[in-house]
């Protein structure tokens, strides 16, 4: 049977305070330990194990899969402690086998399974933590986990959709914007030098780039400060809650983005919360994780006015009226799911249905992106073109 570490504070004989750590199987154990040194006891609390630091860190989709094989060896009746030492002993990576060996670990010494996750909340998350709490005061582990599994690796498939929906758009800016650099920082301003040393008036266009170009060869570390400060002062708003907010409004009003950013948030809400319903947590508690569950600051304000609303006795059909980010048919379907007393039946539909939506749009985005990307592209080259080829068909004019 494993070991695990215990902080005490003990009185040695002298009067004087003595701490340390000990490793014992059990709580009781550990204070025969510290009395078999000649201390007496005054507090034995656990600490937390070491866990290896490692540079593969770990992703939902080994959390998906280890949840899967959580809630198989549940179904089959084997001990939690033994299942999960088989888990470990399969995990391939090292700082994820760590935890779910410590976990295993506390479990043994007689900790309940959310107990033993709560010292790796930042690897399982509050939803998921408290969502495990819940069925373990149900009685509905099993099941709860099941749907834990199949939620987080829906929530994985929906991120690769979307992040493989917008690589293409994003190589192909990120191109773009490095030819264009290159064109008006180095080869604009040699053709101007060519034309001007010929006494041909530059147009318009050709002066106004290669005062652009001239800017970037003298001051290319200012550009260079300028995008790694917006850069920099993007990720700080997104991690302050206002900041968060503004930025997440202002992705709302982009067209056909926010049809994405919409439904996924939907869908992620309405499968949290039919998980935390399907639990035992109540509607307040469920609403919450639901909210926190979706990702999207406007939709957590929403949710968070919510659950003041309900808290203060209100339906929660009544409430779903209120809620401006949620569409009519979520509304319609939670509130007849309300009605039937099937609420997470229902919040199943509803994240179904989104799911597909969602689906059908990161699929089609390149078709929607390409015409735009198509028509900066000609508006690049063509600025581009005449800022060269206007001076020197005036050039040829003079030569003619």
């Amino acid at each position: 049977m494993s070991t695990l570490p215990f902080e005490y504070l003990a009185i040695d004989s002298t009067g004087t305070q003595r701490r340390g750590t000990a490793k014992a199987r059990s709580k009781s154990e550990a204070y025969r330990q510290v009395a078999a040194m000649g201390l007496t006891p005054v507090s034995i609390s656990q600490g937390r194990a070491k866990v290896r630091r490692s540079r593969r860190r770990i992703r939902g989709r080994e959390i998906a899969q280890f949840t899967y094989q959580f809630s198989v060896l549940l179904s089959a009746r084997i001990s939690i402690s033994e299942g999960l030492a088989s888990i470990a002993a399969q995990e391939t990576n090292p700082a994820f086998r760590d935890v779910i060996t410590d976990i295993a670990t506390r479990i043994e010494a007689g900790e309940q399974v959310a107990t033993a996750m709560d010292f790796h909340r930042r690897v399982f998350g509050d939803i998921y933590v408290e969502t495990i709490r819940a069925a373990e005061r149900s009685g509905s582990m099993t099941k709860v986990l099941e749907n834990l599994s199949e939620m987080l690796e829906r929530l994985v498939e929906t991120g690769q959709q979307v992040r493989s929906a917008l690589m293409y758009p994003a190589c192909v800016v990120t191109a773009l914007s490095a030819a264009v650099t290159f064109l008006v920082g180095f080869v604009i301003p040699k053709f101007a030098a060519m034309f001007a040393s010929r006494n041909v008036e530059l147009p318009i266009f050709t002066r106004i780039l290669m005062a652009v170009g001239l800017s970037i060869q003298s001051y290319w570390w200012a550009y260079l400060a300028v995008v790694v400060g917006g850069i920099f002062g993007l990720r700080t708003a997104w991690q302050r809650p206002g900041g968060r907010f503004v930025i997440d409004k202002l992705l709302h009003k982009v067209p056909y983005i926010n049809r994405i950013l919409i439904g996924t948030a939907i869908s992620r809400f309405a499968r949290v919360l039919g998980v935390s319903l399907s639990s035992g947590m109540g509607l307040i508690e469920s609403l919450e994780m639901a909210g926190r569950g979706s990702g999207r600051p406007m939709l957590i304000a929403d949710a968070d006015r919510m659950v003041e609303q309900v808290r203060s006795g209100g339906r929660l059909t009544a409430v779903l009226n209120n809620c401006t980010y949620l569409s009519p048919f979520s509304k319609r379907m939670l509130s007849a799911g309300e009605e039937s007393a099937e609420m997470p039946r229902m919040c199943a539909v509803v994240a179904r249905h989104y799911d597909r939506e969602t689906s059908y749009l990161t699929k089609n985005i390149g078709t929607i992106i390409e015409p735009v990307l198509i028509v900066a592209i000609a508006g690049v080259v063509l600025v581009v073109a005449l800022a060269i080829f206007l001076p020197m068909w005036d050039m040829m004019k003079l030569i003619g």
